[in-house]
């Protein structure tokens, strides 16, 4: 959703799958008094589907603990996603909905001792094709330009996260500047681990490396030896 106005359509939306997909309906919810949940929309739906809607206290979040500590959860691993991956905010949405998209698949329920998309789907889920959010890539230019015979095939390009609508992954081109969905993407994760452990390496560290290139040169005896060695390099 991009914002608290599209939470009606978001639960229609659920509302209908499950009725299709597993045949069955939603007898009640529970929720605050915002206006995202207490309107007209929700009043008239509810009732056409004979859905029970209950309410919390006012200015009580402990009845809503549940969605309460997810929404906290997926706020807390969007935001050390960024973070790590160094993107700019403006990807906070795709930054939650990957932590949505791994913690169904991930994590298990205590008591159950299953993950969310099995208990929903009913089969194991399948984790082979997670990638590390914000690692570069490269998107195959398949059809969208005419290429000329000496044209690139393949577009610089970074991981932000999964496609709903299909089984393809969202890529923000570089060149294009815009978010597309492809199958056809090569992942650099090591390229990835490798330039974020660069930056995290000190000043110290990189005098040493250059002392330990210095001590190896042949022709160190004609160096001054008093001489800094940033100022050497």
């Amino acid at each position: 959703m991009e914002s608290k106005s599209d939470s009606f359509f978001a639960f229609k939306k659920l509302a209908r799958r499950l009725q299709n997909t597993k045949n069955s309906n939603i007898d009640s919810i529970r929720s605050d008094h915002r206006g995202e949940f207490q309107n007209e929309k929700f009043s008239k739906f509810f009732e056409k589907m004979r859905i029970l809607h209950n309410f919390s206290a006012l200015r009580t979040p402990q009845q809503n603990g549940v969605v309460e500590r997810k929404n906290r959860s997926l706020e807390e691993l969007a935001r050390t996603m960024l973070s790590e991956s160094s993107l700019p905010k403006y990807f906070w949405a795709d930054a939650v909905s990957t932590s949505c998209y791994v913690m169904n698949r991930v994590l298990i329920r205590s008591i159950l001792k299953k993950t969310p998309y099995e208990l929903f789907n009913g089969r194991k889920p399948n984790i082979s094709h997670l990638k590390v959010f914000g690692c570069n890539c490269f998107v195959l230019n398949n059809g969208k330009e005419n290429l000329g015979k000496f044209d690139e095939k393949a577009d610089n390009g970074i991981f932000i996260g999964y496609s709903s609508n299909s089984h393809a992954y969202r890529v923000y081109n570089k060149r294009l500047m815009i978010v597309e969905e492809s199958v056809h993407v090569v992942f650099d994760e090591v390229g990835h681990k490798d330039m974020k452990s660069l930056k995290n390496s000190t000043k110290e560290d990189e005098q040493n490396i250059i002392l330990q290139k210095l001590e190896s040169c042949p022709e160190k005896q004609l160096i001054d030896s008093s001489k800094q060695p940033v100022e050497i390099l």
